[in-house]
Formats: structure tokens, C-alpha cells, sequence
């Protein structure tokens, strides 16, 4: 019996041969296609199937994992800034302050509304930062009498509730920007090894479908995986830091919109590393590299242009009188008014650049620097006397070392903005720009107080009519 299903096998295998043998070339070669239809039809199934995960993977790391790790960024600097309005509430009791407070609370309650809204928000503790965000606001505005006496007892235990709740409220923040880091490395993993895991499946396929057309098999290959090798070195790269990669504008279909997707992300990603690493890790603000880029993108469009730069008079004898801790402190709050002004009196178009030190740029228009300038000063000269004590204050001046080492004496600080326009002569270059202003600034230095001074020279050394509340900038310094 077993002989006889072993000769009835072997019959139907020669009769098969002995078929396909027996057919004409077209209906080979027809036969032929139809297997190789067969290989393409599986090839682009897995293909797309995969190519789709990774798309999946790819969107929901730029509508989740990046906007997540952004807003939470944007979450601490919220709070950061709440407390000190809340502590200029607390000692001028003005009402600018108290609003700007509430209006930060505002754009943080916004904030949660969009983490509300990301994919996937069910590991976001969004009810407890709702929570944490009421406790917050509740600390800072309630018990005034004894935030104004922070010496006693009760004020001092307030100061450490504030401190505690800030701290657990930021060490959230950070702990769930940290599992959005750590998730978004594990969807790069994941997508590294599917498309490694594609890109071998399509070439095994591939290499059985030369078997059966050399021919169209080797165009398969080729444009599929082709297209998946790249796709794995994108990834590879990307999950490595490196954010070069570039879409390949000829592809339409699935494979050009995951091609576009990771170009996307890793424009982003690169912007977000070269905010990281640029900013200025005391204020927060773009660095000197983003202010060179900004600066040199408006020149070339040839748009209505006015640099500031603003520096502090005698900052460094204020900081070593006061210390360094004292000096970062007055940074940041000079930091915090010049947003507050840009805020109020600018657009989404005006920059504020923070180059180190006591030295900050804003890039605006002509027709808006004048009021942003006298603003500025307004407010600087101002603020600067909660820096002193009572003692320097009534005496208009502290004595401290100059950088020669000698004993004299230093009066409050001020502030000296140069302003640099195109309104009078055609700016060429970020250098330029840096040697005129640098020129200004230490003309606006030597006049005594603050003041903002602005380059009204002409190429061809013409000078202009004077403005009013302006101090045009001549080159033998005169105003």
C-alpha cells in the first residue's frame, strides 16, 4: 500500500514536469509572472505593512513624546515665573504683577489642557498637576503679612512650604518628561529594529524572486529595499543624535510620506537639541547662535531691522560687592522684564537673545524699539533699587574694587542700550552689525544714568535730524 501512494506521488510530480515542459513560451513566461505577481503581491503586503508601523510609531512621536517633553519644559518655566511675580507682588503690591501672575497661571491651566489632549495621555498625571497647580497658586498669593516679614517665624515656614511644593511640583514635571525621553528612545529602538527586520525579510523575498525573473526581481529589490536600507540608516542615525537626514522629495506614496515624517522629526529634534544647547542655562533665552542666525536671516530678507543691545552698567561691581548668587538673581529678573516688555509692547516677531553675562539682545523693528527702550528703563531703574540695601540706597552708591584692584566708589547700576537700524544704511552681515553695536554700547556707557542710544549715521557719514527722546550716536561721540 505505502509503495503504491509513493509511485501514485511520483506519477503526479512527472506529469506536472512533464506539463510545465510542454507548454509554449508565452504560457511560461505568463506562468512565469504569475509566480513572481504571487512574490510581489506578499513582498508589498509585509512591506507596507511595516512601513505603516513605523509611520505610526514616527506621528506619534512628533503629536506625543516631542509636545510632551516641550510643554513640560514650558510648564517649569511657568512656575518659576509665577513665584517671582508673586514675590513682586508681595513687596511693591502692585497690580501689573498680581496680573501678570494670573495670566501665567492661565497660560499653564492651557498648557494642561493640552496634555490632556495628547495621544495616549493616560500615563500623564494631568489631575494631579490640576491639583498641584491650585495648591501652588494658593501658597503664593495667601498669608501677604507674612511674606512681607520673611524673617519671622512664620514667614520663614511659609518660604519652605513654598519651596517644598515648588519642588515636588517641578520634580513631577521632570519625572514625566523623563519617561517621555525614555519613551520616545524606545520607539527609536523599535523602529531601528523593524526596519532592520523588514529590510532582511524584503531581501530573502527578493533574492527567491530572482529564481524565478532575474530581471523584474532585481527592480523590486532595488526600489524596495532600497528605499527600507535607507529608511534603517535614518533611523539608526536619528537614535544615535545625529538629526541630518533628509526626505527624498521624488516619492509620493507610502515610503515618501515615512521619508517626510522622518525628516520632520528630525528637523525638530535638531531645534530642540539646539535650544538645549544654546540657551543660556540661567534665563533660558536663545544664546548667542540663535541671535547670530535670526540677525542673518533678516538681512538677507532686507526687513525693517533694529538691534538692541542692552548691558548693565557696573554690574560687575555689583556682583562681587553683593556676590555671584545676588548677580544671577538680577539677571534673571532683568531677563523677566525684558520678556514683560516684548510681551506687551511686541509681536511674535520680536527676539530676545541672551548672549551672557549681563549683556541681552532684542531684534524688533524700527517703529517699536523707541517705546520697548524707554519702557526698559523705566522698569530696570526701578526694580535695580530691591537689589540694594537700604544703606547703598540712600547713599546712591556702594564701594567696591575696580579691576585694577583700587577701592572706589561705584553709583547704583543702570542700564545702556544700543540700538542699531536699517533705516538710515544698508546692513550687511551679523559682523557688521556686532562691531557698530559694540561701538555704540560703550558710547552709551559713558553717559551718566541709563539711556538708550541710537546709530543715525548715514554710509556716507551724513547725519540726520535729531528725533525726539532719541540720542543719535555720531562717531566722535557727541549727542
Amino acid at each position: 500500500m505505502e509503495n503504491g501512494k509513493g509511485d501514485q506521488k511520483n506519477g503526479l510530480a512527472k506529469r506536472l514536469i512533464s506539463f510545465f515542459m510542454h507548454l509554449s513560451i508565452a504560457r511560461k513566461i505568463l506562468l512565469g509572472y504569475l509566480s513572481l505577481a504571487i512574490l510581489i503581491v506578499v513582498i508589498s503586503v509585509y512591506a507596507i505593512s511595516s512601513l505603516e508601523r513605523l509611520n505610526e510609531i514616527t506621528q506619534g512621536i512628533l503629536r506625543g513624546d516631542v509636545v510632551l517633553i516641550e510643554t513640560t519644559e514650558k510648564m517649569i518655566d511657568n512656575i518659576l515665573a509665577r513665584e517671582l511675580y508673586a514675590r513682586r507682588y508681595w513687596i511693591l503690591e502692585s497690580g501689573d504683577m498680581l496680573s501678570l501672575f494670573w495670566e501665567r497661571s492661565g497660560e499653564f491651566d492651557l498648557m494642561m489642557e493640552k496634555l490632556r489632549g495628547l495621544p495616549g495621555n493616560q500615563n500623564i498625571p494631568v489631575d494631579r498637576f490640576v491639583s498641584l497647580h491650585n495648591e501652588y497658586n494658593e501658597l503664593l498669593t495667601r498669608n501677604l503679612p507674612y511674606l512681607k516679614d520673611p524673617l519671622s517665624m512664620a514667614g520663614q515656614q511659609h518660604q519652605m512650604e513654598i519651596k517644598k511644593k515648588q519642588e515636588e511640583f517641578i520634580g513631577l514635571l521632570k519625572t514625566v518628561s523623563s519617561k517621555a525621553r525614555l519613551a520616545l528612545n524606545e520607539k527609536m529602538t523599535v523602529t531601528a529594529t523593524i526596519g532592520t527586520t523588514a529590510f532582511r525579510v524584503a531581501w530573502i523575498l527578493c533574492a527567491g524572486g530572482i529564481i524565478l525573473g532575474a530581471c523584474a526581481a532585481f527592480w523590486i529589490t532595488r526600489n524596495i529595499s532600497g528605499s527600507i536600507r535607507r529608511l534603517k540608516q535614518a533611523t539608526k542615525e536619528i537614535s544615535e543624535g545625529k538629526f541630518e537626514y533628509t526626505s527624498d522629495p521624488g516619492k509620493h506614496d507610502e515610503l515618501g510620506e515615512l521619508s517626510f515624517a522622518f525628516s520632520e522629526m528630525a528637523k525638530r529634534l535638531k531645534r530642540l537639541e539646539a535650544m538645549y544647547l544654546d540657551a543660556s542655562p540661567l534665563t533660558r533665552l536663545p544664546g548667542s547662535v540663535a541671535i547670530d542666525n535670526v540677525l542673518r536671516r533678516r538681512i538677507v530678507m532686507d526687513a525693517p531691522l533694529a538691534f538692541c543691545l542692552i548691558d548693565m552698567d557696573n554690574f560687575k561691581a555689583f556682583s562681587d560687592y553683593y556676590g555671584y548668587a545676588r548677580g544671577s538673581e538680577l539677571i534673571k529678573a532683568t531677563a523677566k522684564v525684558l520678556e514683560a516688555v516684548i510681551a506687551e509692547q511686541g509681536t511674535d516677531e520680536d527676539f530676545l537673545g541672551h548672549i551672557g553675562g549681563d549683556d541681552f539682545v532684542v531684534i524688533t523693528v524700527p517703529d517699536r524699539y523707541p517705546k520697548m527702550a524707554r519702557t526698559v528703563i523705566e522698569r530696570f531703574d526701578t526694580m535695580i533699587l530691591d537689589f540694594y540695601s537700604q544703606a547703598d540706597r540712600a547713599r546712591r552708591y556702594i564701594v567696591a574694587k575696580n579691576r585694577q584692584g583700587q577701592e572706589m566708589k561705584f553709583p547704583l547700576m543702570t542700564i545702556s542700550i544700543a540700538v542699531v537700524t536699517n533705516l538710515y544704511r544698508e546692513l550687511i552681515d551679523p559682523l557688521q552689525v556686532g562691531e557698530i553695536v559694540a561701538e555704540l554700547k560703550e558710547y552709551a556707557k559713558s553717559i551718566p544714568g541709563s539711556i538708550y542710544v541710537v546709530d543715525k549715521r548715514r554710509k556716507d557719514g551724513e547725519q540726520p535730524a535729531q528725533e525726539e527722546n532719541v540720542i543719535p550716536f555720531t562717531k566722535k561721540g557727541g549727542a
